[in-house]
C-alpha cells in the first residue's frame, strides 16, 4: 500500500483540523515569484533538463565500483590535510637551526628548518601529528584504491572501446599518485627520506644522456644538493595535485559521456545501465562512503603510528639507516634494485650502470604495458566492437592469467624490497634471500598465471556462460509497465539511461 493509499477520504488524519499549512500555501506570492524566477533561469540556461538528467543518472550497484570513489575521497582528505600542513611546514633544507621543541631526545641537535618544522608539527602544533598521520595514511589508501580500481577495470575488460581514453587517464593518475607520494615523504629531511632520495638520485642519473641533466635540475647539483626539498615542495603541493585534478576532471567527463559499464545479469544490456539512481539512493550511499573513508583514515591516524621522523633523526649524507623501507607502492622498485646483478654496459661511449636496468627498465615495461594494453588486446582478439557489459574474469582466462602473473611479478619484487628485514626475522643469509627471490621472480608469475587460467576454465565449466542480456517484459496484468522491476535498480526501461546519452522518458 502506498503512502497516498493509507487513508480514505473523510477518515483518519485527513479530517484533522490542524492549522499546519504547507509553506508554499502560507506564502503564495513568494512561491509564485520563486517559480517565475526558476522558469526564467531555465528558459535561458536549460538547467532543468540538465538537473533532471543528473539526478536520474544511474550508478551500478556492484561493490567494486566503489573503489574509484574511495580513491577520490582519499584525495579529498589529502587536499584538506595538506592545506593544513602547508601552514606550518618550512621547505628549507639548507638553513640550520638548533631544535628546542617538546621532543626531549632531539633538544640541542642541529637540524634543518624542514626537519625542525616536521618535529614542531608533530609535537607542538595542536592536532599536528594526527593530521600528519591522516595525510600519510590517505596517500597510501589513495594509491592502493587506484591500483585496485585499475585491477577491476583490467580483469573485467572495462578498458575496451570506447573507454581506452579513460584507461590511459587512470594509468596516468596512478603514475602521478606514485610520484607525488614519493615527493611528499621526501620533504621531511629525516634519515629515511634522505636514503630514499639517495636511491632516487642514483636511478635518475643512470638514464643515458639526459640522466645527469635531470639530476642536476631536480637536486640543484650532485647529491645531496642544496635545493632538492625547495624544488620538490612546489611539485608536491601544486604541480602534481593540479595535474591530478585535471586528470580526474577528464576521467569524470569521459565517464559521463560514455556512462558506466555494468556486469552481466538481469536487465543488463549494451544500451542501458543497471543500478541505482543518483537521487535519492546513490547520493546517500556516496555520502556515507565518504564519511566511512574519512573516519577510517582518522582512526588510522589516531592509533597507527606511521613515519615517526623523530626516531629516524635528521638526514646526514654520510649515514645510511639499516632496514630502510619505502612506502608500499615504491617497494617493488626497491626490490628490483636489490635483486639486480651488478651489470654495467657501455654503448656509444655512454656507461649504463646497474640502477638503470633495475630502476628504470622495469618501471618502463610495467607502465608502458599498462598504457598500451587496450590496443594490444584489440590486436590479439581482432575485437573492434563497443562494449558496455563487462566480462567476468573467468570469461577471458588468458587475460586473467596475464594480470595475475603481473601482480605476482610485482609482488615478489615488493617482498624482495624487504629482504633485509626478512633475513633478520627468519635467520637467513642475505645471499639465500636474494637467490630465493630471483628464482621466485620468474617462477611464481608463470605458476600463478597457469593456476589462474585453470581456475577460470573450471569456473566456466561449473557455472556455464554468463547470463544473456535480457529485455524487460511489460506486466500486462497491471498498467503495461515493467511492474516487477524496481525503477531505482534497473536501467533504461526500468528507469535508467541509454548509452546514447538520452533519458528513457524522452524516447
Amino acid at each position: 500500500m502506498t503512502a497516498t493509499d493509507a487513508t480514505e477520504p473523510g477518515t483518519g488524519p485527513a479530517d484533522d483540523t490542524s492549522t499546519d499549512v504547507a509553506p508554499a500555501h502560507r506564502h503564495p506570492k513568494a512561491h509564485q515569484r520563486a517559480g517565475r524566477l526558476g522558469r526564467w533561469i531555465d528558459s535561458r540556461t536549460g538547467i532543468a533538463r540538465v538537473g533532471r538528467g543528473a539526478l536520474n543518472k544511474v550508478f551500478p550497484n556492484h561493490w567494486s565500483f566503489l573503489l574509484g570513489e574511495i580513491a577520490l575521497y582519499s584525495f579529498v582528505v589529502l587536499l584538506l590535510t595538506g592545506i593544513y600542513l602547508t601552514l606550518f611546514f618550512d621547505a628549507d633544507s639548507t638553513g640550520m637551526t638548533t631544535y628546542d621543541g617538546s621532543y626531549g631526545p632531539m633538544q640541542g641537535v642541529q637540524v634543518s628548518e624542514a626537519y625542525n618544522s616536521a618535529l614542531e608539527i608533530s609535537f607542538d602544533v595542536k592536532g599536528g601529528l594526527l593530521v600528519r598521520q591522516i595525510h600519510h595514511w590517505a596517500a597510501l589508501v589513495f594509491v592502493g584504491a587506484i591500483v585496485l580500481h585499475l585491477c577491476r577495470v583490467f580483469f573485467t575488460g572495462a578498458f575496451r572501446r570506447p573507454r581506452e581514453l579513460n584507461w590511459v587517464v587512470g594509468c596516468t593518475l596512478f603514475m602521478l599518485a606514485v610520484v607525488n607520494g614519493f615527493a611528499g615523504y621526501s620533504l621531511l629531511d629525516d634519515q629515511l627520506s634522505g636514503t630514499g632520495l639517495r636511491i632516487g638520485y642514483s636511478v635518475l642519473i643512470s638514464i643515458p644522456v639526459i640522466g645527469p641533466w635531470l639530476g642536476s635540475l631536480i637536486f640543484g647539483g650532485n647529491f645531496p644538493g642544496d635545493d632538492v626539498i625547495a624544488r620538490l615542495y612546489p611539485i608536491h603541493i601544486l604541480v602534481v595535485p593540479l595535474l591530478i585534478i585535471a586528470m580526474l576532471t577528464v576521467h569524470l567527463t569521459v565517464l559521463i559521456r560514455h556512462k558506466h559499464t555494468h556486469f552481466p545479469g538481469k536487465g543488463a544490456r549494451d544500451d542501458n545501465v543497471v543500478g541505482e539512481r543518483l537521487w535519492p539512493t546513490y547520493v546517500f550511499k556516496a555520502g556515507a562512503l565518504f564519511f566511512c573513508v574519512f573516519g577510517a583514515l582518522a582512526l588510522l591516524g589516531g592509533i597507527a603510528q606511521i613515519n615517526p621522523v623523530w626516531l629516524y633523526g635528521p638526514f646526514r649524507a654520510e649515514d645510511v639507516s639499516s632496514a630502510s623501507q619505502p612506502d608500499w607502492y615504491m617497494g617493488w622498485l626497491e626490490g628490483a634494485l636489490r635483486l639486480m646483478p651488478g651489470w654495467e654496459t657501455r654503448i656509444a661511449g655512454f656507461t649504463i650502470p646497474n640502477p638503470f636496468y633495475a630502476g628504470v627498465v622495469p618501471a618502463a615495461i610495467v607502465f608502458g604495458g599498462l598504457y598500451a594494453w587496450p590496443w594490444i588486446e584489440r590486436r590479439v582478439t581482432k575485437d573492434h566492437a563497443e562494449h558496455h557489459v563487462l566480462d567476468r574474469p573467468r570469461d577471458v582466462p588468458w587475460r586473467t592469467a596475464i594480470g595475475v602473473g603481473v601482480l605476482a611479478f610485482t609482488g615478489v619484487l615488493g617482498f624482495a624490497g624487504s629482504d633485509d628485514v626478512l633475513v633478520v626475522t627468519f635467520g637467513l643469509s642475505v645471499n639465500q634471500a636474494v637467490w630465493f627471490f630471483r628464482v621466485a621472480l620468474f617462477a611464481l608469475p608463470v605458476i600463478s598465471g597457469f593456476v589462474a587460467y585453470r581456475l577460470c576454465i573450471e569456473l566456466q565449466r561449473r557455472d556455464g556462460p554468463p547470463p544473456l542480456p535480457t529485455v524487460p517484459v511489460p506486466d500486462t496484468e497491471t498498467d503495461g509497465s515493467a511492474g516487477t522491476q524496481d525503477p531505482a535498480l534497473v536501467g533504461d526501461a526500468g528507469g535508467g539511461q541509454r548509452h546514447d546519452g538520452s533519458d528513457p522518458a524522452d524516447a
